[in-house]
């Protein structure tokens, strides 16, 4: 008599869920490193340019050159500011991924305790069946014994 856990399905279910939950968790964490890579990136070639154009100014450069550095500079300064902006959003993705396997997580393990309940008290029930059918094996073989005697 192995009766089946009646929530499997749901259990099943919740941990098929915390699989693609985790993994999509994985993917946000990989995403937001790397847009923070491409920050830092942006950054530090921002930082070299804005060096040569300390040095190409002390060292005397044309108002053509000068214009160039500048606008140069503005466009990798609006593309850091752009960047800013994809690491905030991948953050906030990332965070609302982590509160989501939470979530997830807390669900299989309710399931995985009500499941380990069931299998408890099933256990316990054959427990008890067992003990009933070994006394009353025992009690029939003691009767017998003692009616063989009579």
């Amino acid at each position: 008599m192995s009766e089946k856990f009646p929530l499997q399905p749901l259990l099943d279910l919740a941990n098929t869920r915390m699989d693609e939950v985790t993994r999509e968790l994985g993917e946000l964490i990989a995403s937001e490193r790397s847009s923070q890579q491409k920050l830092e990136l942006l950054q530090g070639y921002r930082n070299e340019y804005s060096e040569r154009f300390i040095e190409a100014a002390r060292s005397g450069i044309g108002s053509e050159a000068m214009r160039n550095y500048t606008n140069f500079l503005s466009r990798i300064d609006e593309a850091i500011e752009i960047q800013q902006q994809v690491v905030k959003q991948s953050r906030l993705d990332t965070s609302q991924g982590q509160q989501q396997w939470v979530e997830q997580h807390t669900k299989v393990r309710a399931f995985d305790t009500l499941s380990q309940r069931f299998q408890s008290e099933l256990a316990r029930k054959t427990s008890r069946q067992e003990q009933r059918a070994s006394d009353e094996h025992s009690s029939r073989k003691f009767r017998d014994h003692h009616e063989d005697i009579s």
